[in-house]
């Protein structure tokens, strides 16, 4: 189980002096008038031959306000003093651009520029909206650091559930991406030490083969390889899989998390027998809220006419990369992470999630009256949102000016 943070290492700087001008900050990097009025608009602006729809939901969640907020205060409070952070504090490069802009170290990440080794007593880190693995923290609590701790409530509840799963013996089954640092961070929450241990499945397919083996056994050598890097130290799967309780990474999709949970559940109650599934199986549902807000929105918005779909954010965002798989099942979409990924009507760079790359597409953008669906993932600023809008109007042959003074 992982161990409380003494008082003394807490900082505490939800102070009204210090939230008032922070909030002022991040208004003024992130915000857009732009994106109010086409809100205001019925989520709809149409200009000429072009028509731009955006979801009801979409952008910045409260966890990730809330983290920002918590970074930009830590600046605040300590401006003079070097400030640290375990990794990107969302997944967004302009927002972990900003953050490095202001003199925030990175511990990690391509762009790491401080190691955990140097930190030293009453130094001062923050923890991003992902959390972090106990281990990390255990390892900065010995250093006596300070946190800043900003990890998101929905994160800091699975982490409440995998726990409780540890203590009763039960084997957490995590759906999710075991190299993410959400799921990192709750994985390590199933400490072996109070008889815990946990395995990440990402697909349907892993879910299946995990399923066999639940109902007829198999290689235990060709299962530990299989699940090399998304399993507990010491996991068995003859002895680890008779008692298990599902979790998620908060921003996977509901639909198919709640498929995880409905084949293993089944092949539970199958080897063990309906009458005796609560001693062998349990579920709880931990997908966020702002998660599931803005993929029920883009469902809602798909199901509007519409000639293309584009997803704004950064590649690694897992919520992301989610409605950009909800979108491609439906129309032509493009992720993209900015709106100089929008060369020119003839030629737009986008991410392929199947490719794992950026690629580029010819003539995307098609002439005459056209309606565009745009949304974007829970760590996308406003900002963001409206540089697209106005490049999007630029590649019609229209100025920005014209559209917002009609």
């Amino acid at each position: 189980m992982a161990t409380e943070v003494p008082a003394a290492q807490k900082i505490n700087l939800r102070r009204p002096d210090v939230m008032e001008t922070v909030q002022a900050q991040v208004e003024q990097h992130y915000r857009s008038e732009l994106v109010e009025r086409v809100r205001a608009n019925g989520h709809q602006i149409t200009f000429d031959d072009l028509t731009i729809k955006l979801a009801k939901e979409f952008g910045f969640c409260y966890g990730v306000e809330r983290a920002i907020d918590l970074a930009y205060a830590a600046r605040k409070v300590f401006p003079d003093q070097p400030l640290y952070i375990l990794g990107e504090i969302i997944h967004n490069p302009e927002v972990n651009d900003q953050i490095r802009a202001m003199g925030i170290k990175f511990l990690s990440g391509k762009e790491k520029n401080a190691d955990i080794n140097e930190l030293q007593k009453d130094d001062v880190v923050i923890i991003p909206a992902f959390g972090t693995e106990v281990s990390t923290r255990k390892q900065l609590e010995a250093k006596g650091c300070r946190f800043v701790d900003t990890t998101c409530g929905d994160v800091m509840s699975v982490w409440k559930r995998v726990r409780q799963y540890s203590r009763d013996k039960v084997t957490s089954i995590i759906h999710g991406k075991a190299w993410h640092e959400e799921t990192k961070a709750t994985s390590s929450q199933a400490s072996p030490t109070t008889g815990g241990h946990y395995l990440v499945v990402f697909t349907l397919a892993e879910t299946d083969y995990v399923c066999d083996y639940i109902l007829n056994g198999g290689n235990k050598e060709e299962f530990l390889n299989k699940f090399v890097g998304a399993c507990s130290d010491g996991f068995d799967p003859d002895v680890h899989l008779e008692a298990i309780g599902v979790a998620n990474q908060t921003t996977m999709l509901r639909g198919e998390t709640e498929e995880v949970q409905r084949r293993l559940r089944a092949a539970m109650a199958r080897r063990f027998g309906e009458a005796n599934i609560a001693q062998h199986f349990r579920f709880f549902d931990t997908i966020c809220g702002a998660t599931q807000e803005r993929q029920d929105a883009l469902e809602n918005l798909l199901s509007e006419p519409m000639n293309l779909l584009l997803v704004v954010g950064g590649y690694n965002s897992s919520n992301t990369s989610h409605l950009a798989e909800m979108g491609e099942a439906k129309l032509p979409t493009f992720f993209i992470k900015n709106a100089a990924k929008m060369e020119s009507p003839a030629c737009i760079v986008h991410f392929d999630q199947h490719r794992n790359e950026e690629v580029t597409t010819q003539n995307w953008l098609p002439a005459g009256p056209i309606t565009i669906g745009i949304t974007a993932g829970a760590s996308c600023p406003n900002n963001l949102i409206e540089d697209v809008i106005r490049r999007l109007f630029e590649l019609r042959g229209l100025s920005a000016s014209s559209v917002l003074n009609n």
